[in-house]
Protein backbone atom coordinates (compact mmCIF):
# COMPACT_ATOMS: atom_id res chain seq x y z
CA UNK A 1 0.00 0.00 0.00
CA UNK A 2 1.50 3.31 -1.14
CA UNK A 3 -0.04 5.21 1.81
CA UNK A 4 -1.09 3.34 4.99
CA UNK A 5 -4.73 4.38 5.38
CA UNK A 6 -7.10 3.79 8.26
CA UNK A 7 -10.09 1.61 7.37
CA UNK A 8 -12.66 0.05 9.67
CA UNK A 9 -11.50 -3.36 8.46
CA UNK A 10 -8.33 -4.42 6.70
CA UNK A 11 -9.65 -7.67 5.24
CA UNK A 12 -12.90 -8.91 3.69
CA UNK A 13 -14.45 -11.97 5.31
CA UNK A 14 -16.51 -13.05 2.30
CA UNK A 15 -16.76 -11.87 -1.33
CA UNK A 16 -19.10 -8.96 -2.02
CA UNK A 17 -20.28 -6.87 -4.93
CA UNK A 18 -20.10 -3.11 -4.82
CA UNK A 19 -20.86 -0.21 -7.10
CA UNK A 20 -18.51 2.78 -6.96
CA UNK A 21 -19.01 6.14 -8.62
CA UNK A 22 -17.15 9.40 -9.08
CA UNK A 23 -19.68 12.18 -9.62
CA UNK A 24 -18.38 15.47 -11.01
CA UNK A 25 -19.63 18.53 -12.80
CA UNK A 26 -18.56 17.24 -16.22
CA UNK A 27 -18.65 13.45 -16.04
CA UNK A 28 -19.70 10.54 -13.86
CA UNK A 29 -17.51 7.43 -13.78
CA UNK A 30 -19.19 4.22 -12.61
CA UNK A 31 -17.64 0.84 -11.91
CA UNK A 32 -18.83 -2.49 -10.59
CA UNK A 33 -16.31 -4.27 -8.36
CA UNK A 34 -16.00 -7.68 -6.82
CA UNK A 35 -14.15 -7.53 -3.53
CA UNK A 36 -12.66 -10.57 -1.83
CA UNK A 37 -9.69 -11.55 0.32
CA UNK A 38 -7.34 -10.91 -2.63
CA UNK A 39 -8.49 -7.30 -3.07
CA UNK A 40 -10.69 -5.28 -5.43
CA UNK A 41 -11.43 -6.48 -8.96
CA UNK A 42 -13.13 -4.17 -11.50
CA UNK A 43 -15.76 -6.09 -13.47
CA UNK A 44 -17.05 -3.31 -15.75
CA UNK A 45 -16.85 0.45 -16.01
CA UNK A 46 -18.64 3.22 -17.88
CA UNK A 47 -18.37 6.98 -18.22
CA UNK A 48 -21.47 9.19 -18.38
CA UNK A 49 -21.65 12.85 -19.39
CA UNK A 50 -23.30 14.67 -16.50
CA UNK A 51 -25.21 17.22 -18.57
CA UNK A 52 -27.00 14.45 -20.47
CA UNK A 53 -28.86 13.29 -17.34
CA UNK A 54 -31.30 14.88 -14.92
CA UNK A 55 -30.01 13.18 -11.78
CA UNK A 56 -27.45 10.83 -10.30
CA UNK A 57 -30.23 8.31 -9.62
CA UNK A 58 -30.94 8.13 -13.35
CA UNK A 59 -27.29 7.31 -14.08
CA UNK A 60 -27.11 4.67 -11.34
CA UNK A 61 -30.26 2.96 -12.66
CA UNK A 62 -28.88 3.09 -16.19
CA UNK A 63 -25.60 1.49 -15.13
CA UNK A 64 -27.20 -1.29 -13.08
CA UNK A 65 -29.81 -2.04 -15.75
CA UNK A 66 -31.43 -5.43 -15.23
CA UNK A 67 -28.60 -6.81 -13.10
CA UNK A 68 -28.86 -7.49 -9.39
CA UNK A 69 -28.41 -4.47 -7.14
CA UNK A 70 -24.89 -4.59 -5.60
CA UNK A 71 -24.56 -5.21 -1.87
CA UNK A 72 -22.91 -1.82 -1.35
CA UNK A 73 -22.97 1.45 -3.27
CA UNK A 74 -20.45 4.21 -2.59
CA UNK A 75 -20.56 7.47 -4.52
CA UNK A 76 -17.75 10.04 -4.49
CA UNK A 77 -19.58 13.35 -5.00
CA UNK A 78 -18.29 16.85 -5.75
CA UNK A 79 -19.51 18.99 -2.88
CA UNK A 80 -19.98 19.02 0.91
CA UNK A 81 -21.87 15.93 2.08
CA UNK A 82 -24.20 16.68 4.99
CA UNK A 83 -26.28 13.87 6.48
CA UNK A 84 -26.08 11.91 3.23
CA UNK A 85 -27.21 14.86 1.12
CA UNK A 86 -25.26 17.08 -1.27
CA UNK A 87 -25.85 19.69 -3.95
CA UNK A 88 -23.28 18.85 -6.61
CA UNK A 89 -20.87 21.71 -7.18
CA UNK A 90 -21.01 23.02 -10.76
CA UNK A 91 -24.07 20.86 -11.52
CA UNK A 92 -27.79 21.47 -10.71
CA UNK A 93 -28.28 18.14 -8.93
CA UNK A 94 -29.48 17.57 -5.38
CA UNK A 95 -28.41 14.08 -4.31
CA UNK A 96 -29.75 12.15 -1.34
CA UNK A 97 -28.24 8.81 -0.36
CA UNK A 98 -31.39 7.80 1.56
CA UNK A 99 -33.60 8.54 -1.45
CA UNK A 100 -31.27 6.55 -3.73
CA UNK A 101 -31.32 3.68 -1.23
CA UNK A 102 -35.12 3.55 -1.21
CA UNK A 103 -35.22 3.68 -5.00
CA UNK A 104 -32.90 0.67 -5.08
CA UNK A 105 -34.86 -1.55 -2.71
CA UNK A 106 -33.18 -0.25 0.46
CA UNK A 107 -29.68 -0.87 -0.87
CA UNK A 108 -26.71 0.01 1.33
CA UNK A 109 -25.74 3.47 -0.07
CA UNK A 110 -23.26 6.05 1.18
CA UNK A 111 -21.93 9.32 -0.26
CA UNK A 112 -18.47 10.70 0.47
CA UNK A 113 -16.80 13.84 -0.84
CA UNK A 114 -14.89 13.26 -4.08
CA UNK A 115 -11.59 14.59 -2.71
CA UNK A 116 -12.01 12.48 0.40
CA UNK A 117 -12.45 9.58 -2.02
CA UNK A 118 -9.28 10.64 -3.83
CA UNK A 119 -7.50 10.43 -0.49
CA UNK A 120 -8.77 6.88 0.03
CA UNK A 121 -7.73 6.10 -3.54
CA UNK A 122 -4.08 6.62 -2.59
CA UNK A 123 -4.29 3.17 -1.01
CA UNK A 124 -4.63 1.60 -4.44
CA UNK A 125 -2.04 3.55 -6.42
CA UNK A 126 1.37 2.33 -7.53
CA UNK A 127 4.57 4.36 -7.66
CA UNK A 128 4.43 4.59 -11.46
CA UNK A 129 1.07 6.38 -11.18
CA UNK A 130 2.75 9.39 -9.59
CA UNK A 131 4.90 12.12 -11.12
CA UNK A 132 7.43 13.69 -8.76
CA UNK A 133 7.61 17.49 -8.76
CA UNK A 134 9.58 17.75 -5.52
CA UNK A 135 11.29 14.78 -3.90
CA UNK A 136 11.17 16.39 -0.48
CA UNK A 137 12.22 14.62 2.69
CA UNK A 138 10.61 11.18 2.60
CA UNK A 139 11.89 10.40 6.09
CA UNK A 140 9.50 12.96 7.53
CA UNK A 141 6.06 11.68 8.43
CA UNK A 142 3.07 13.95 8.81
CA UNK A 143 -0.20 15.14 7.40
CA UNK A 144 -0.95 15.10 3.67
CA UNK A 145 -2.79 17.63 1.53
CA UNK A 146 -4.58 16.98 -1.77
CA UNK A 147 -5.48 19.67 -4.29
CA UNK A 148 -7.29 18.84 -7.52
CA UNK A 149 -8.17 21.29 -10.30
CA UNK A 150 -10.75 20.02 -12.77
CA UNK A 151 -14.21 21.38 -13.46
CA UNK A 152 -13.84 22.97 -10.02
CA UNK A 153 -11.11 23.01 -7.38
CA UNK A 154 -11.24 20.24 -4.79
CA UNK A 155 -9.15 19.96 -1.65
CA UNK A 156 -8.83 17.41 1.13
CA UNK A 157 -6.42 16.25 3.78
CA UNK A 158 -5.14 13.15 5.52
CA UNK A 159 -4.35 13.34 9.24
CA UNK A 160 -1.35 11.28 10.36
CA UNK A 161 -1.90 9.61 13.77
CA UNK A 162 1.60 8.17 13.94
CA UNK A 163 0.64 4.88 12.32
CA UNK A 164 -1.99 5.47 9.65
CA UNK A 165 -3.63 8.24 7.65
CA UNK A 166 -7.23 9.37 8.19
CA UNK A 167 -8.76 11.17 5.16
CA UNK A 168 -11.06 14.13 5.67
CA UNK A 169 -12.94 16.40 3.30
CA UNK A 170 -12.79 20.18 3.16
CA UNK A 171 -13.98 22.99 0.89
CA UNK A 172 -10.77 25.02 0.89
CA UNK A 173 -11.02 25.68 -2.84
CA UNK A 174 -13.82 28.12 -2.09
CA UNK A 175 -11.65 30.33 0.13
CA UNK A 176 -11.12 33.87 -1.16
CA UNK A 177 -8.43 34.35 -3.79
CA UNK A 178 -5.52 36.52 -2.62
CA UNK A 179 -3.75 38.70 -5.18
CA UNK A 180 -0.01 39.24 -4.82
CA UNK A 181 0.91 41.35 -7.83
CA UNK A 182 -0.60 44.32 -9.65
CA UNK A 183 -1.69 42.00 -12.47
CA UNK A 184 -3.35 39.68 -9.95
CA UNK A 185 -5.24 42.62 -8.49
CA UNK A 186 -6.39 43.76 -11.91
CA UNK A 187 -7.58 40.23 -12.65
CA UNK A 188 -9.43 40.20 -9.32
CA UNK A 189 -11.16 43.48 -10.13
CA UNK A 190 -12.11 42.24 -13.60
CA UNK A 191 -13.60 39.06 -12.13
CA UNK A 192 -15.40 41.06 -9.44
CA UNK A 193 -17.53 42.61 -12.17
CA UNK A 194 -18.74 39.11 -13.07
CA UNK A 195 -18.96 37.26 -9.74
CA UNK A 196 -19.89 38.19 -6.18
CA UNK A 197 -17.13 36.10 -4.63
CA UNK A 198 -13.69 35.49 -6.12
CA UNK A 199 -12.45 32.20 -4.73
CA UNK A 200 -9.43 30.15 -5.72
CA UNK A 201 -11.87 27.92 -7.61
CA UNK A 202 -12.70 30.82 -9.93
CA UNK A 203 -9.13 30.60 -11.26
CA UNK A 204 -7.59 27.21 -10.48
CA UNK A 205 -9.92 25.04 -12.57
CA UNK A 206 -10.86 24.45 -16.21
CA UNK A 207 -13.26 27.42 -16.52
CA UNK A 208 -10.67 29.48 -14.62
CA UNK A 209 -8.17 28.98 -17.45
CA UNK A 210 -10.68 30.46 -19.86
CA UNK A 211 -11.41 33.36 -17.47
CA UNK A 212 -7.72 34.25 -17.26
CA UNK A 213 -7.48 34.11 -21.06
CA UNK A 214 -10.49 36.43 -21.46
CA UNK A 215 -9.00 38.87 -18.95
CA UNK A 216 -5.77 39.05 -20.96
CA UNK A 217 -7.55 39.49 -24.28
CA UNK A 218 -10.33 41.82 -23.14
CA UNK A 219 -8.93 43.85 -20.25
CA UNK A 220 -5.24 43.77 -21.27
CA UNK A 221 -6.03 43.70 -25.01
CA UNK A 222 -3.50 41.01 -25.86
CA UNK A 223 -3.92 39.74 -29.43
CA UNK A 224 -4.60 36.13 -30.39
CA UNK A 225 -4.28 34.48 -33.80
CA UNK A 226 -7.58 34.03 -35.63
CA UNK A 227 -7.11 30.27 -36.05
CA UNK A 228 -6.90 29.82 -32.27
CA UNK A 229 -10.09 31.81 -31.71
CA UNK A 230 -11.81 29.72 -34.37
CA UNK A 231 -10.66 26.52 -32.70
CA UNK A 232 -12.09 27.75 -29.38
CA UNK A 233 -15.51 28.11 -30.98
CA UNK A 234 -15.81 24.37 -31.52
CA UNK A 235 -13.48 22.85 -28.91
CA UNK A 236 -13.21 23.30 -25.15
CA UNK A 237 -11.54 26.73 -24.80
CA UNK A 238 -9.45 25.74 -21.77
CA UNK A 239 -8.13 22.65 -23.56
CA UNK A 240 -7.27 24.76 -26.61
CA UNK A 241 -5.41 27.26 -24.45
CA UNK A 242 -3.45 24.49 -22.73
CA UNK A 243 -2.64 22.87 -26.08
CA UNK A 244 -1.14 26.03 -27.53
CA UNK A 245 0.71 26.87 -24.32
CA UNK A 246 2.35 23.44 -24.45
CA UNK A 247 3.19 23.99 -28.13
CA UNK A 248 4.59 27.43 -27.34
CA UNK A 249 2.96 29.01 -30.39
CA UNK A 250 0.70 31.58 -28.65
CA UNK A 251 1.94 34.27 -26.28
CA UNK A 252 -1.49 34.78 -24.70
CA UNK A 253 -2.02 31.06 -24.11
CA UNK A 254 1.45 30.80 -22.61
CA UNK A 255 0.78 33.75 -20.29
CA UNK A 256 -2.60 32.30 -19.33
CA UNK A 257 -1.07 29.00 -18.28
CA UNK A 258 1.79 30.77 -16.55
CA UNK A 259 -0.76 32.53 -14.34
CA UNK A 260 -2.86 29.39 -13.89
CA UNK A 261 0.05 27.17 -12.84
CA UNK A 262 1.37 29.93 -10.60
CA UNK A 263 -1.95 30.17 -8.78
CA UNK A 264 -1.99 26.39 -8.41
CA UNK A 265 1.49 26.52 -6.87
CA UNK A 266 0.46 29.28 -4.48
CA UNK A 267 -2.67 27.50 -3.27
CA UNK A 268 -0.73 24.23 -2.92
CA UNK A 269 1.76 26.22 -0.85
CA UNK A 270 -1.06 27.53 1.37
CA UNK A 271 -2.49 24.04 1.78
CA UNK A 272 0.89 22.63 2.79
CA UNK A 273 1.35 25.34 5.41
CA UNK A 274 -2.18 25.07 6.83
CA UNK A 275 -1.96 21.29 7.17
CA UNK A 276 1.77 21.23 7.97
CA UNK A 277 1.80 18.62 5.21
CA UNK A 278 5.24 17.12 5.74
CA UNK A 279 3.72 13.86 4.49
CA UNK A 280 3.33 15.46 1.09
CA UNK A 281 1.11 17.36 -1.31
CA UNK A 282 -0.70 15.30 -3.96
CA UNK A 283 -2.02 17.16 -7.01
CA UNK A 284 -5.02 15.43 -8.56
CA UNK A 285 -7.83 16.42 -10.89
CA UNK A 286 -8.14 16.12 -14.63
CA UNK A 287 -5.94 19.05 -15.63
CA UNK A 288 -2.45 18.51 -14.08
CA UNK A 289 -1.60 15.22 -15.88
CA UNK A 290 -2.37 16.93 -19.19
CA UNK A 291 -0.05 19.88 -18.56
CA UNK A 292 2.83 18.13 -16.79
CA UNK A 293 5.60 19.95 -18.70
CA UNK A 294 4.21 23.26 -17.40
CA UNK A 295 4.49 21.99 -13.82
CA UNK A 296 7.89 20.30 -14.13
CA UNK A 297 9.77 23.59 -14.07
CA UNK A 298 12.03 25.43 -11.63
CA UNK A 299 9.60 28.36 -11.78
CA UNK A 300 6.72 26.24 -10.50
CA UNK A 301 8.74 24.92 -7.57
CA UNK A 302 10.05 28.41 -6.81
CA UNK A 303 6.44 29.60 -6.57
CA UNK A 304 5.53 26.63 -4.34
CA UNK A 305 8.50 27.28 -2.03
CA UNK A 306 7.84 31.04 -1.85
CA UNK A 307 7.01 31.56 1.81
CA UNK A 308 9.67 33.71 3.43
CA UNK A 309 10.50 32.10 6.79
CA UNK A 310 8.66 28.84 5.99
CA UNK A 311 10.58 28.13 2.78
CA UNK A 312 12.89 25.56 4.48
CA UNK A 313 9.81 23.65 5.62
CA UNK A 314 8.18 23.69 2.17
CA UNK A 315 11.37 22.49 0.51
CA UNK A 316 11.04 19.29 2.55
CA UNK A 317 7.44 18.64 1.45
CA UNK A 318 7.18 15.91 -1.21
CA UNK A 319 4.98 17.00 -4.14
CA UNK A 320 3.42 14.45 -6.48
CA UNK A 321 0.97 14.62 -9.38
CA UNK A 322 -1.61 11.83 -9.51
CA UNK A 323 -1.51 10.31 -13.01
CA UNK A 324 -4.42 7.91 -12.49
CA UNK A 325 -7.51 9.85 -13.60
CA UNK A 326 -9.77 7.44 -11.72
CA UNK A 327 -8.20 7.78 -8.28
CA UNK A 328 -11.47 9.08 -6.77
CA UNK A 329 -13.41 6.16 -8.29
CA UNK A 330 -10.86 3.75 -6.87
CA UNK A 331 -11.12 5.49 -3.50
CA UNK A 332 -14.91 5.16 -3.47
CA UNK A 333 -14.45 1.44 -4.10
CA UNK A 334 -11.91 1.11 -1.29
CA UNK A 335 -14.19 2.98 1.09
CA UNK A 336 -17.15 0.81 0.07
CA UNK A 337 -15.19 -2.39 0.57
CA UNK A 338 -13.30 -1.58 3.76
CA UNK A 339 -15.14 1.19 5.63
CA UNK A 340 -18.87 0.96 4.91
CA UNK A 341 -21.03 -0.66 7.54
CA UNK A 342 -22.21 -4.15 6.72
Amino acid sequence: MLVPLAFKRQTIDKPLWLLAGDVGGTKVNMALYRADHTGLHAVRQKKFHSDEYKSLNEIVRSFIGNEAIPERICMAVAGPVMDGKVDITNLPWHCDSNALSKELQDANVVFINDLEATAYGLAGLHADELCILNEGNLALKGNIGIIAPGTGLGEAGLFWDGTRYHPFACEGGHCVFASQTQLDFELYQWLKNKFDNISWERLVCGPGIHSIFLFLTEAKQMKVAANILQQMETDDPSAVISEHALAGDCVVCTKTMELFTGYLATEANCLALKYKATGGIFIGGGIPPKILPLLQTPAWLERFFDSDRMQPLLQQVPVRVLLNAKTALLGAAYYGAYSMER
